[in-house]
């Protein structure tokens, strides 16, 4: 039997899934509502998270933050069957992930750190990855059921932190590219460009063999010029001036603008734009 902690959009999502596979799956939310809606895809909801714990040989976290984790383990301290596996799959603090295992493991808890990227429909069809890092036997043990939450399980190793870090880079890389987006779609409404044609151009030049290729290099700390620093300034410059004559506000770019000119300052004008990664001293 599963125990699954967390009714929100994802945790609801994942129940679903895997009530639809024909496992047992027992739902605990602190909003018991939200967890009695998902009787209706076959799981059994409670009221009490120790009662979902018991007899359950999975018990999968999916909170809000690390407050709540950590909350809901201490009720659940006591309650946890002898060999059961808790799958944690927020996305919490990487410095707490590495308390919080210490802590089970002092309690002879097996716990893993699994979040994931992935979306409600795409778990709903049994897609994306999970990142999961912690004890290498107490991966093996539940390896095969993971993969029915995601096709792509990567494991990460025995850190513990390491999953919860790789989801942050992730997210942040996901946020900055949609921040970046909502502002180049300004600016194409400024310039008299509907947002819906503007798109049409990623169509035709696709990013990410770019972001890949750079990304790599920027790793390396090779910033070998291909579009030098100084040349993707005054870009930016033209960008910001027809914003201002468009009317339009742009939140992100700004920030950008002033971290070339920093870096320009510093003598790195010539060096490729993935200058903009090159690590502080």
């Amino acid at each position: 039997m599963i125990a699954w902690f967390g009714a929100g959009r994802m945790g609801s999502a994942f129940v679903e899934r895997l009530a639809s596979l024909g496992e047992a799956v027992v739902a605990y939310n602190r909003t018991f509502e939200k967890a009695k809606a998902l009787e209706r895809f076959g799981a059994r909801a409670v009221a009490d998270p120790r009662e979902a714990a018991a007899g359950a040989a999975q018990l999968h976290i999916m909170l809000t933050d690390d407050a709540a984790v950590d909350a809901l383990l201490e009720t659940l301290a006591g309650a946890i069957e002898p060999g059961a596996v808790v799958i944690d799959h927020s996305t919490v603090a990487p410095a707490l992930v590495m308390e919080r295992a210490a802590r089970l493991a002092s309690r002879g808890v097996q716990f893993l750190h699994g979040p994931v990227m992935m979306s409600p429909p795409m778990v709903r069809a049994g897609a994306g990855v999970m990142l999961v890092a912690g004890p290498q036997e107490t991966f093996d043990a539940v390896r095969e059921n993971l993969h029915k939450l995601a096709p792509d399980v990567w494991y990460l190793g025995v850190t513990p932190h390491k999953a919860a870090t790789m989801k942050l880079f992730g997210n942040e890389v996901l946020i900055s590219a949609l921040a970046g987006l909502a502002d180049g779609l300004a600016l194409a409404r400024g310039g008299g460009i509907a947002p819906s044609e503007a798109l049409e151009l990623l169509g035709h030049f696709r990013l990410q063999g770019g972001l890949e290729s750079r990304g790599k290099k920027m790793a390396e700390g090779d910033f070998a010029p291909l579009f030098e620093l100084v040349t993707a300034r005054k870009d930016v410059r033209l960008m910001l001036e027809s914003a201002r004559n468009g009317a339009v506000l742009l939140h992100f770019l700004p920030a950008i603008a002033e971290r070339m000119d920093r870096l320009i300052e510093r003598g790195f004008g010539a060096d490729d734009l993935s200058v903009l990664g090159r690590e502080e001293t």
